[in-house]
C-alpha cells in the first residue's frame, strides 16, 4: 500500500532544494506516494514547491527574535495559530511519516506529528545542527545527517549518514567541459576561477574582486567567471563601466552550474550546506569564505568540518577584501596545492543522498 507522507520545512533554498530532491526520490520508488509539503507563508518554498509539481500548506509561523519586544508576541501569537492549523493538517492528510528538512517551518507540523504519534524522519544539512532540529530530535525515528560525528548532538542510535541530497547531474561534469568552454566564451588553454556567492550575490566576494582589479589585470594567464548576484546588478555595471578586462567574464547569474563546474579549476564560494555538498560531488578545489550574517555561524562550521580535513581552504569573511584573490591565484597556480585539494573533497562526497533518505523514509513509515 502507497505511503502518505508529509515533508515540512523550508525559508531557504539550503532547505528546499533538498526537500524536493527527496521527494522527487520517493516517487521514483512509488509513484502513487502521496506527498503533502507544509512550509512558511511568503517563503520562496511557496513558489518552488508548486514548481516542483507538488502541493504546499503554508503556515503563518516566524523565526523567535533573539531579543523579547512587541514582535516576540506576534511570533509567539503566529506559532500558536501554526500548531492549529499543523493539527488540522495532520487530521486530514493522516501521514504515515512526518519528514523535517529543518527551518522553523518543520518546527510546528513535526511537534504535532510526534503528539499524534507519527514518526518523524529529520534531515540536518549542517555540521552544526539548527534550534528547530535540536528541539525535535528526542521525537524522532531516525536523523539524517551530511556530516560524521553528528552523535555529539543526535543520539547515536537514531543517526544515519546520507549526506545531503544534490543533483546528480553533478556527478560527471567532467565530461561537459569543451561544452562549458564554449557556452561561457572561455578559453581552454588558461586555468579557471569560478567566484559564486548565491543567485543574489555576495557583497564580500564581490568586494574582493573589485579592490583586486589591478593584479587581476596583470595576470592575464587566468580567466575568472565571477557572478555578481543579481541584488548587486547595477550597482556592479556601474562600478565596472570603465574596468573591462577580458579575462574577467562578470555574469549576474550562471544559467548551467554544471557547465560552470565543468571549467572551474579552482572555486571560490560561500559555505552553505548543500552549495558545500555539491563541491564534493564535484570533486573541485575549493577556498571557502562563510558568510558571518547566518543564524548559529552555520557556514563557518561548515567550512571547518573541510578545512580541517584539508578538503578546503577557509578564508574569512573580514580578511577576504584583502588577500582571497591573491590567494586563489597562488593556489590555481599550484598544481600539488590543487591535487591536495581535490583529493580529500572528493573522500567527503556522499553520493544517492536522496533514494538513501527516500528509502529510510519509507522504513520508517513500516
Amino acid at each position: 500500500m502507497s505511503k502518505r507522507i508529509i515533508i515540512s520545512g523550508g525559508g531557504t533554498g539550503g532547505h528546499i532544494y533538498p526537500a524536493i530532491a527527496i521527494a522527487n526520490a520517493l516517487k521514483n520508488i512509488d509513484r502513487e506516494t502521496e506527498i503533502l509539503f507544509v512550509g512558511a507563508e511568503g517563503k520562496m518554498e511557496m513558489q518552488k514547491v508548486p514548481d516542483a509539481g507538488y502541493k504546499i500548506i503554508g503556515l503563518p509561523v516566524r523565526g523567535l527574535q533573539r531579543k523579547f519586544s512587541l514582535s516576540t508576541l506576534k511570533t509567539i501569537f503566529k506559532l500558536l495559530k501554526s500548531l492549529y492549523s499543523s493539527n488540522k493538517i495532520i487530521r486530514s492528510f493522516k501521514p504515515d511519516v512526518a519528514v523535517g528538512v529543518g527551518g522553523y517551518a518543520s518546527g510546528p507540523l513535526c511537534f504535532v506529528a510526534s503528539k499524534k504519534k507519527v514518526p518523524i524522519v529529520l534531515q540536518e544539512q549542517n555540521s552544526y545542527p539548527g534550534i528547530t532540529n535540536k528541539l525535535l530530535a528526542s521525537a524522532a525515528s531516525k536523523i539524517c545527517v551530511a556530516y560524521e560525528g553528528m552523535d555529539r548532538f543526535f543520539d547515536k542510535d537514531k543517526v544515519l549518514l546520507t549526506g545531503n541530497p544534490v543533483r546528480q547531474d553533478l556527478v560527471n561534469v567532467e565530461s561537459l567541459k569543451a561544452d562549458g568552454y564554449k557556452h561561457y566564451n572561455l578559453d581552454p588553454t588558461k586555468k579557471t576561477i569560478v567566484i559564486v556567492g548565491g543567485s543574489l550575490g555576495a557583497r564580500t566576494l564581490n568586494e574582493s574582486v573589485l579592490s583586486s582589479l589591478g593584479v587581476i589585470k596583470s595576470t592575464s594567464n587566468i580567466q575568472i567567471v565571477w557572478q555578481t548576484g543579481s541584488f548587486y546588478k547595477d550597482e556592479m555595471q556601474e562600478r565596472m563601466e570603465n574596468n573591462n578586462i577580458s579575462h574577467l567574464h562578470r555574469h549576474t547569474f550562471l544559467d548551467r552550474m554544471d557547465y560552470v563546474y565543468s571549467v572551474a579549476d579552482l572555486i571560490i564560494s560561500r559555505s552553505g550546506a548543500c552549495t558545500i555538498s555539491e563541491l564534493c560531488i564535484t570533486g573541485k578545489p575549493v577556498i571557502l569564505v562563510p558568510s558571518p550574517n547566518v543564524a548559529e555561524d552555520h557556514q563557518t562550521k561548515n567550512a571547518l568540518a573541510l578545512s580541517n580535513k584539508g578538503a578546503a581552504v577557509l578564508v574569512k569573511d573580514t580578511e577576504a577584501k584583502d588577500n582571497l584573490i591573491q590567494n586563489a591565484l597562488d593556489i590555481v597556480n599550484d598544481e600539488s596545492k590543487l591535487k591536495e585539494l581535490s583529493t580529500n573533497i572528493k573522500k567527503m562526497a556522499l553520493n544517492n543522498s536522496a533514494d538513501i533518505i527516500a528509502r529510510e523514509v519509507l522504513k520508517v513509515s513500516n
